[in-house]
């Protein structure tokens, strides 16, 4: 725990500003244009050979307590979890992370899974797809932390290590009062963690001054005394208020909160449980290598989902994409009687797994189920929404081989593709993903940019670019938030994607982790996984992964006959009003594509009309 006070502490401060070489590999792919959303350019025909692509080897992130728990419970389905009897078949509905996850353990463990996906992509929150011309349009900016330990230790299970593009070890973050210019975390090599912030912290005077760093620390004494209960009970306040709380400077939410708020659950400091911020202090910052990051050398449905089917696929599980479920058919005795396709077609398991979103979980839940306490708390529990943009310009912008923080009003993170990952690599023109948030009143945003066009979307951010890129964007007619820029900037826009994920991972504001429930349900044969349920990792990748193996750990201890793992305590209020709900007729899912089953898209004129239908509260507060 000492440990972490001292990573926070660290966190406040940032070194000096530095311009950047960006480097580059030997790696070559054109860009592929597009006619969708084109801007009317004219593209320069010069090379810029400055900007490189620089990839470091591969940290060592297997010596940590962290990594060798995802190893012993990854082990344990070959061998304790191992079955010797009949194989169980095993439904499950849903075919991201988690429900990938679940298979795969289960088919070490000996079962026959088969994974049952709406969409014909798999990967949910990390799904990809080609548009017209072929380029990659992705559901959200996905990076890999050293202290990722389950997707590691996956990572290493299947013999792809070499598709993580690791990065120096080092945070950028845009300076907001010196346009165009950035500071950095910088992770000196030999110097553990958290050593090595606190040489950060006397080397640098950028965002925090030494006074400030003083009036942050005492504050977090109690979580050196107390430890977990400390970080655990810090769930009922926000960022904001745990900060007021304890006197800390003001200036710090600006300089840190803000940029980590919106980084960890897209939301901003005074709707973000603090219980978040520490818990990523204890797994990211107490780990040597925790915060050095990856990305993936390209897509995601090529470059993970696939080893994951093939893998599950060659030890006897199925993964089946384009069949929706329709309806969770019971028994008289709450039992799960078999799953109804739309198709019509009934499938009938030995035990079902629901690696369904908790928006979609909650649309779905039969009728005899939902005076349950178990289920209703899941009413305590919604998806945050957040916008993914894809920009590509012109021109090569002055790019960063790795993630930024933007510490802007309206981006939380971004970076340029074209230098990043392989597959997307430009040496001429730039492809920036950026992440909108907060997007909406939901996330604590003024404005709802959901039920915004694009094109007003793809302004604002324009504007924000400028900012970031001061000399460099150009001032174009066509977005007028470009209207004060120089002559000297001559990037422009020539196409671009915006992907609005109404209700992506859950919303962790203050009071919500205790809702989240375990994977054993009071239902014989039910299993429940997800990023959302009950594990000791954020809404994230790691957590969809932990969600799943954990669920399928459940499900293999059950084969063996052994007693179900507990079900979590849930909360008082909760089971007293339970009995009192009026239990009606689930919903279903209705529609088809990302939007209906909890995905993100290119919104059209149908799929914002069912978003309308089905999610109305999308569509409140100020546009």
């Amino acid at each position: 725990m000492k440990c972490s006070i001292l990573a926070l502490a660290a966190l406040l401060s940032a070194p000096p500003s530095i311009s950047f070489t960006p480097t580059l590999s030997s790696f070559t792919r054109p860009l592929q244009l597009s006619t969708s959303h084109r801007t009317t350019t004219k593209t320069p025909s010069r090379r810029n050979n400055n900007l490189t692509m620089k990839d470091f080897p591969k940290p060592n992130v297997e010596d940590t307590d962290n990594y060798r728990e995802a190893t012993r419970l990854s082990d344990s389905f070959k061998t304790t979890l191992k079955t010797s009897s009949t194989p169980q078949k095993v439904a499950i509905i849903g075919g991201g992370l988690s429900g990938l996850a679940a298979a795969k353990y289960l088919v070490d463990a000996g079962h026959q899974p088969t994974i049952y996906e709406a969409r014909d992509v798999l990967g949910g929150k990390v799904s990809a797809w080609q548009d017209e011309d072929g380029d990659w349009i992705e559901t959200g900016l996905h990076i890999f932390f050293g202290a990722y330990p389950n997707m590691m230790n996956l990572f290493a299970e299947l013999g792809i290590h070499d598709r993580l593009q690791w990065k120096i070890h080092q945070m950028i973050f845009a300076m907001q009062e010196l346009p165009g210019e950035f500071t950095t975390f910088d992770f000196v090599p030999g110097i553990p963690a958290p050593f090595n912030f606190a040489l950060a912290i006397l080397l640098n005077q950028k965002m925090l001054t030494l006074a400030e760093k003083i009036q942050t620390a005492p504050p977090l004494l109690p979580m050196l005394i107390e430890g977990q209960s400390f970080i655990d009970a810090q769930d009922e306040l926000s960022v904001t208020d745990f900060m007021r709380k304890y006197g800390m400077p003001e200036r710090i939410n600006s300089e840190v909160f803000i940029a980590m708020a919106k980084a960890l659950d897209f939301i901003d400091p005074d709707k973000l449980s603090m219980t978040v911020v520490l818990t990523a202090m204890n797994r990211f910052l107490n780990e040597s290598n925790g915060l050095q990051m990856a990305f993936l050398d390209g897509n995601q449905p090529d470059r993970l989902c696939e080893p994951m089917k093939q893998y599950i696929e060659a030890r006897g599980g199925k993964v089946l994409t384009g069949v929706p479920v329709k309806e969770i058919v019971t028994n008289e005795d709450k039992t799960v009687k078999h799953l109804l396709m739309r198709s019509g077609e009934t499938i009938v398991a030995d035990e079902y797994i629901s690696a369904m979103p908790v928006d979609i979980v909650k649309r779905m839940i039969p009728k005899n189920w939902q005076n349950m306490p178990y289920f209703r708390q899941f009413d305590e529990l919604e998806g945050i929404p957040v916008i993914n943009l894809h920009m590509w310009f012109d021109r090569k912008l002055k790019a960063v081989d790795h993630l930024c923080f933007s510490r802007s009003p309206l981006l939380s993170v971004y970076a340029d593709m074209s230098v990043t990952c392989k597959e997307y690599y430009d040496p001429e023109k730039s492809m920036l993903e950026l992440v909108f948030a907060p997007c909406s009143p939901i996330a604590g945003g003024n404005v709802n940019w959901i039920r915004k066009s694009d094109e007003e979307i793809i302004d604002a951010t324009m504007g924000e670019l400028a900012r970031l890129f001061p000399t460099e964007i150009a001032q174009d007619d066509k977005w007028p938030a470009t209207k004060d820029q120089g002559p000297k900037g001559q990037a422009r826009l020539r196409k671009y994607s915006v992907v609005k994920v109404p209700r992506s991972v859950y919303a962790a504001i203050p009071g919500r982790n205790k809702y989240r429930p375990s994977q054993t349900t009071p239902i014989p044969h039910l299993t429940m996984a997800g990023d959302w349920t009950s594990q000791k990792f954020l809404g994230s990748m790691e957590g969809a992964l932990l969600g799943g193996k954990l669920a399928a750990e459940v499900v293999a201890n059950r084969a063996l006959g052994n007693a179900d793992k507990p079900i979590k305590d849930i909360q008082q209020h909760v089971i007293d009003g339970a009995e009192a709900h009026t239990a009606k007729d689930p919903p279903g899912v209705k529609g088809e594509g990302a939007i209906a089953f909890g995905g993100g898209a290119n919104l059209g004129k149908k799929q914002e009309a069912l978003l309308r239908e089905v999610d109305p509260s999308q569509f409140v507060g100020a546009a």
